[in-house]
């Protein structure tokens, strides 16, 4: 029986090359965005299989009436991916609260939004598959990217969470967490505004960035395939040959950093 899969975030970038690739294997796909126009393609090709709708999934009603109108168009929800989302450049004291707040209702809000909205369906199949798409900024941080770091290191925490609740019910839930990719995320115009002091870091990052850091969106397509495919998924999924030398550097020095103040901390147990 072929899969019914609900993608958000779907007009561009990942979205837009996993939901082709989905209706390439015939699975029906329920594609959201802000304009549904750019899947005009896909819905001249494939037909019936795509259902897109137009979702700001910052609007937690909004969302819960897309799984509403997904349940009843395709009859069930076996896969929900949680692509949405954009990154604001700057640094921590160069956010405003409304880019704060708005970094945060779409990265974090938006993803937990139509995690709950599919929950009841899911657990009343007793199955499914709950992707979010994180970023391995959601497990090591750079500057300048201070609240997308933090929106993504949220929703780590609520997945992982997620995951030990939803087990008993049939649904697994991962973590998709690429390295930088070539998509428009990074370059998208959401600046903060800029702090004369933060120049020099900036400059530094600007002249450490490497082509070859940067993967490919297309070849992503298979991994996601394979994961939507998976009897067993796993909790947390790399994407990119970065990703996971830059968590191990990460991780490493967090636990020496442990090691040599373990002394205190046990202390302070009391």
């Amino acid at each position: 029986m072929s899969k019914t899969i609900l993608i958000s975030g779907a007009s561009k970038g990942f979205g837009k090359a996993w939901t082709e690739a989905f209706l390439e294997k015939g699975y029906n796909v329920a594609a959201t965005a802000r304009n549904i126009d750019t899947l005009a393609d896909l819905k001249a090709k494939y037909g019936d299989a795509i259902l897109p709708l137009t979702l700001d999934v910052n609007n937690r009603e909004d969302s819960f009436a897309a799984v509403k109108k997904v349940q009843e168009h395709f009859g069930k929800i076996d896969i929900l991916i949680n692509n949405a989302g954009y990154a604001l450049n700057g640094a921590v004291e160069e956010a405003s609260e409304k880019e704060a707040r708005a970094q945060f209702e779409t990265n974090f809000f938006g993803t937990l939004w139509l995690t709950q909205a599919v929950l009841p369906i899911m657990r009343n199949q007793k199955r499914g598959h709950i992707i979010q798409v994180s970023s391995i900024l959601g497990i090591a941080t750079l500057p300048n990217l201070g609240l997308y770091n933090a929106s993504k290191f949220a929703v780590e925490g609520l997945t992982e969470t997620l995951s030990q609740e939803v087990k008993q019910f049939g649904i697994n839930v991962t973590l998709v967490e690429p390295n930088g990719y070539v998509t428009d995320i990074w370059g998208n115009g959401f600046n903060s505004e800029p702090i004369d002091a933060y120049d020099g870091i900036k400059k530094a990052i600007a002249e450490q960035e490497n082509a070859d850091s940067f993967g490919k969106t297309s070849a992503t397509v298979p991994a996601i395939i394979k994961l939507a495919e998976a009897e067993n998924p796993p909790l947390r999924l790399f994407l990119g040959k970065v990703a996971l030398p830059f968590a191990k550097q990460t991780y490493e020095q967090k636990l020496a950093t442990w090691e040599e103040w373990a002394d205190v901390s046990v202390a302070a147990h009391g």
